[in-house]
C-alpha cells in the first residue's frame, strides 16, 4: 500500500462564486456538456458546474434528493424521499452581462413521478445510487437518523421495461458505495453505518441483472473511516471514500488496499472520474458540525489513472 501525496494534491473545482454543500453527493460527470453534476441533500437541490466557463447552476426540487443519473436525452434519473422522478432542467435566462448571484445561475425543474416507494419506517429517503453496465438504474434507502443503527434500508433496480423491483438487498442501515466492475460481471455495495463499516462484492448476472454470492470484500474496521460513495476505475480498482477519515482508499480487485490519499476534508461522500481524458477524481463532501476550511465543496485531483465512462439510463424517461 502506498500512501500519495504529491501526484494527487486535490484543489478546490469551483474557484468562482464557491458555496459548500451540507451534503454533497452522487458526482456524474457529462461529457457532451464538460460538466459536472451532483446533489446537496438538505437543501435538495442539483447543480452544475461547467469547467470551460467557470459558470455554476442549480436546481432546487421538492423533496431531498438522494442520487441522479441520466438518459441519453439528458433527463434526469433522481431517487428522492418518497420514489424516482424524471427530472427536467431547465437553463434560467441569462442575466445582463451574464451576471451571476453569490449561489451561481438558478434553473427551474419540472418532475414526473415514475415509481412510488413504501419506506419501511419513517423519515426514509434514498441515498446513494448510479445506473449498471446495461443501464439498469439502482439505488438504496435508509433512514435518516443515523444516530442508532436501523437496518430498514433496501436496494432497488429500476429498468423501462420492468419499473421499480422488490428489494433485491435488504436490512442495510445506511446503503451507499454502489459500483461495477469494468466487465460489468461484479457489484459492489457498503454499508457505512459505523456499526457496519462493510463493504460487498457480488457475482452479477449482466443479463437479468441479479447479484448473488454476497461476501465482505473490504472491512473498514481494519482501516481508517466509514465506506461511503465510490468509483472504479479503468483498472477495475475500487476507490472508497473514507468518511470522517479525510482520505480516499483504492482496493485492487482481489480486496487488497494498494493505495491512500490524504483529503483536506474530514468527511468525502462520493468520487466520480471525468474530465475530458477521464483522469480527474472528483470528490464530493460533507459539512462536520466543526466546519473547515474545504469541507462542504467539491474536490478534484489527478490520482494517475482513469475512470470509466458514467453508464446512462437504458431508455427514455
Amino acid at each position: 500500500m502506498t500512501d500519495d501525496t504529491s501526484p494527487a494534491q486535490p484543489y478546490r473545482l469551483e474557484q468562482r462564486h464557491p458555496r459548500r454543500c451540507a451534503v454533497g453527493e452522487s458526482p456524474v460527470w457529462r461529457a457532451s456538456e464538460r460538466a459536472l453534476y451532483w446533489v446537496d441533500i438538505p437543501a435538495q437541490t442539483i447543480i452544475r458546474y461547467e469547467l470551460a466557463r467557470a459558470r455554476r447552476t442549480q436546481w432546487t426540487l421538492p423533496e431531498r434528493v438522494g442520487c441522479i443519473a441520466f438518459d441519453r436525452a439528458g433527463t434526469v434519473l433522481a431517487a428522492l424521499e418518497t420514489g424516482l422522478f424524471a427530472v427536467e432542467l431547465h437553463e434560467c435566462e441569462a442575466p445582463a452581462h451574464d451576471e451571476e448571484s453569490s449561489d451561481g445561475h438558478v434553473g427551474a425543474a419540472t418532475l414526473r413521478r415514475l415509481a412510488s416507494v413504501t419506506h419501511e419506517a419513517e423519515r426514509m429517503r434514498f441515498n446513494d445510487g448510479r445506473c449498471d453496465r446495461q443501464g439498469r438504474f439502482w439505488a438504496g434507502t435508509m433512514v435518516q437518523d443515523t444516530a442508532e443503527p436501523h437496518p430498514a434500508g433496501k436496494l432497488y433496480r429500476y429498468s423501462q421495461s420492468s419499473g421499480l423491483s422488490a428489494p433485491v438487498v435488504t436490512g442495510l442501515c445506511t446503503q451507499n458505495g454502489l459500483a461495477w466492475s469494468p466487465d460489468g460481471r461484479t457489484m459492489y455495495l457498503s454499508d457505512s453505518h459505523a456499526s457496519s463499516r462493510l463493504i460487498w462484492a457480488f457475482d452479477y448476472d449482466v443479463d437479468d441483472g441479479l447479484p448473488t454470492n454476497r461476501r465482505v470484500f473490504a472491512d473498514l474496521h481494519d482501516y481508517a473511516g466509514r465506506p461511503d460513495g465510490a468509483a472504479i476505475d479503468a483498472d477495475g480498482c475500487y476507490w472508497t471514500c473514507a468518511n470522517d477519515a479525510g482520505l480516499l482508499l483504492r482496493f485492487t480487485p482481489g480486496g487488497r488496499l494498494d493505495r491512500e490519499i490524504a483529503l483536506p476534508a474530514a468527511k468525502p461522500a462520493m468520487c466520480a472520474f471525468g474530465g475530458d481524458r477521464l483522469d480527474t477524481l472528483f470528490v464530493t463532501t460533507i459539512c462536520p458540525p466543526s466546519v473547515g476550511e474545504h469541507d462542504g465543496y467539491v474536490l478534484a485531483l489527478h490520482p494517475g489513472v482513469r475512470g470509466l465512462p458514467e453508464p446512462e439510463f437504458a431508455g427514455t424517461l
